[in-house]
């Protein structure tokens, strides 16, 4: 790419994008002053070896200005979300994050573990990198301080207690058998425990079990008995290490032969309670800054950051042509933190001898997660042998596999996964409802331009689940919408027995693969390494598309038998079904409830409570 006129960049904060020849974005950065970070890029030398890669890719150079260089930094995050694009150090994760949710604000609040935080007013704990041990205490917790479990849509529809009520886990506030004052106490008591408290609060029971047993009052001093237990077995699994107590995160940098690891350790109320670790490959020292700063502002755009991060260096260095802090401001970054967690976030540097043993420590995990890959297959060489199986100009780093699943062409649902590097991306897949037909090759048509209106990132590879004549219909919409050449396509069918049919025989491993421009398949060996990943990457998006389709079957079907009882039609069911959510929860509805229904009166309400009666017998 050429150098730009500098006269025609702007003098302001923004976001760049470099842009490949199909006008892919390949990079997104930010800066303080455009002109001056974008003409960085044109110098004669100093350049990393990525980013000279990376210019000689780029055919194109959009910008974006904002008023403050917070709103660029939230902006690039933004961007890099939606693109992905390849030249950017990209936070990819095999699996998201447990965390709790205690909505405060609920006069019976429970706990539950979710993975994704809401600017909802809940507040959450995490994270935690196990979803098992995380469940464990969750059951811990319910059994020890007794929450209740059901949701609050079953909790208003309830007038009865439930069976966890009768086996003394639940105080039933469904049927207000527990004031609100009580069971907030024990709401106090498990955020306390979750904030990591817990030695204040062991203290605490203990002395009222000592209170309750003196008083004999026996049945109180058991649950409380119960619940030190809980609060003391937690403990078993913390390592204190600051003596103050304090919470924060501990980042450290690990360079491999072949990449960079890098590890976190969490601490919260002064014990050391989780870790994760991750790796990039084909990333060297030199990109150890920018993946520390890059990795903060990704990873807590997903957590809520506690009150300090400590990184291994200082954010004060050089490089020697550009300083970190005009790529990468403190300042604004931690005004960001700060919105994020609503309180204050300080980021900086080891300064004791417990910080530095906490980045030590993170140190050690990255070490660990480094030798780890590097004895394990690199999923990246997978793509490259994709690549030159399909004859592709480069390995196709993102790959979207669609499939269809219907049943007698109703209810027709197209499926797409995502793999990146390898790797399934489980949140970019994507379900699209498309109108009834027994035709898959119109239904992919159709889908071609709900896909398009989708917009990017954009594939590398589009593998379809299907013969030439699928892949044909995709191809064909493609040109229709003068897109052509966006993506390269191939077509993934089952192989052909003596009668031509296709063989579906269990252990069968010799699909054929299409791609445009060429009758025959592609001579793939049955077995080979391309052909196994491919398969994978087609059954994926087969039980992905299929598993859609029953559920959205087994919707009509409810809504089906709703509308068979006399005077409920499809208005009427949809009303009910978005109301309850369930045939169980409208089956216990009562008159009051059905009366909050728009356009429900107490005769209409009364009919409607004697037919849902009938779908209990």
């Amino acid at each position: 790419m050429q150098k730009p006129d500098a006269a025609t960049i702007p003098l302001a904060p923004g976001v760049y994008l470099y842009k490949d020849s199909r006008g892919h974005v390949i990079y997104v950065g930010k800066a303080r002053v455009l002109r001056r970070r974008v003409l960085s890029y044109f110098r004669t030398e100093g350049l990393p070896i990525k980013t000279l890669i990376m210019i000689k890719r780029a055919q194109r150079l959009d910008w974006l200005t904002t008023t403050t260089e917070k709103e660029a930094l939230l902006l690039e995050a933004n961007l890099i979300k939606k693109y992905r694009p390849r030249y950017n150090i990209i936070l990819r994760d095999d699996k998201q994050y447990v965390l709790f949710r205690c909505n405060t604000k609920h006069a019976f609040p429970r706990l539950e573990i979710v993975r994704r935080v809401r600017k909802d007013g809940a507040r959450y704990f995490g994270p935690f990198t196990s979803t098992l041990s995380a469940r464990e205490t969750w059951k811990l917790i319910n059994r020890a301080f007794a929450l209740r479990r059901c949701t609050d849509r079953g909790m208003k529809n309830r007038t009865r207690p439930c069976l966890y009520h009768h086996i003394g886990q639940c105080p039933a506030p469904c049927a207000g058998l527990v004031t609100s004052e009580i069971y907030q106490e024990s709401i106090r008591r498990v955020c306390d425990l979750l904030q990591g408290r817990a030695r204040h609060l062991l203290t605490l029971l203990r002395k009222e079990m000592a209170y309750a047993s003196e008083s004999l009052v026996f049945e109180k001093a058991a649950v409380l008995r119960d619940q030190i237990a809980a609060v003391a077995q937690t403990l078993e699994r913390q390592a204190a290490v600051l003596p103050g107590g304090g919470d924060m995160d501990a980042v450290g940098v690990h360079a491999a032969e072949h990449g960079l690891a890098l590890g976190i350790v969490f601490v919260r109320g002064g014990a050391m309670t989780d870790g994760r670790t991750f790796f990039w490959p084909d990333l060297t020292l030199g990109d150890a800054r920018e993946l520390v700063w890059s990795f903060v502002n990704q990873y807590y755009a997903e957590v809520i950051p506690p009150g300090r991060v400590l990184l291994p260096w200082s954010h004060t260095l050089s490089d020697g042509k550009t300083s970190v802090e005009e790529t990468w401001p403190l300042e604004t970054l931690e005004q960001v933190l700060c919105e994020r967690r609503s309180g204050r976030v300080r980021i900086a540097a080891p300064h004791s001898a417990h910080d530095r043993q906490l980045v030590e420590l993170a140190n050690a995990s990255a070490r660990e997660e480094a030798r780890r890959r590097q004895s394990t297959p690199r999923a990246e060489a997978l793509t490259d042998c994709v690549g030159r199986a399909l004859l592709l100009p480069e390995p196709p780093r993102r790959i979207e596999c669609v499939d269809v699943s219907h049943t007698g062409g109703r209810q027709a649902r197209v499926g797409v996964v995502v793999f990146e590097d390898g790797r399934p991306t489980p949140s970019a897949y994507r379900i699209y409802s498309m109108p009834d037909s027994v035709d898959d090759c119109n239904t992919l048509h159709a889908w071609v331009a709900r896909r398009l209106e989708s917009g990017p990132p954009w594939a590398d590879l589009l593998l379809v689940d299907g013969g030439k004549g699928q892949l044909s219909a995709v191809g064909r919409a493609l040109r229709e919408a003068g897109r052509q050449g966006l993506f390269a396509l191939a077509a993934i069918t089952k192989a052909r027995d003596e009668q031509g049919q296709a063989d579906r025989r269990a252990g069968n491993v010799g699909d054929r693969i299409f791609v445009p421009g060429r009758a025959n398949p592609l001579p793939l060996r049955e077995g080979s390494e391309a052909l196994l990943f491919l398969q994978n990457v087609r059954d994926t998006a087969h039980r992905f598309a299929i598993s859609r389709h029953r559920r959205a079957r087994r919707k009509a079907t409810v809504a089906s038998d709703l509308m068979r009882l006399p005077g409920i039609g499809p208005t009427t069911a949809r009303l009910l079904w978005d109301k309850f959510g369930s045939v169980e929860s409208m089956c216990v509805a009562t008159r009051e409830d059905l009366l909050t229904l728009p356009g429900i009166g107490r005769n209409r309400a009364s009919g409607l409570l004697a037919k849902l009666a009938a779908l209990r017998t």
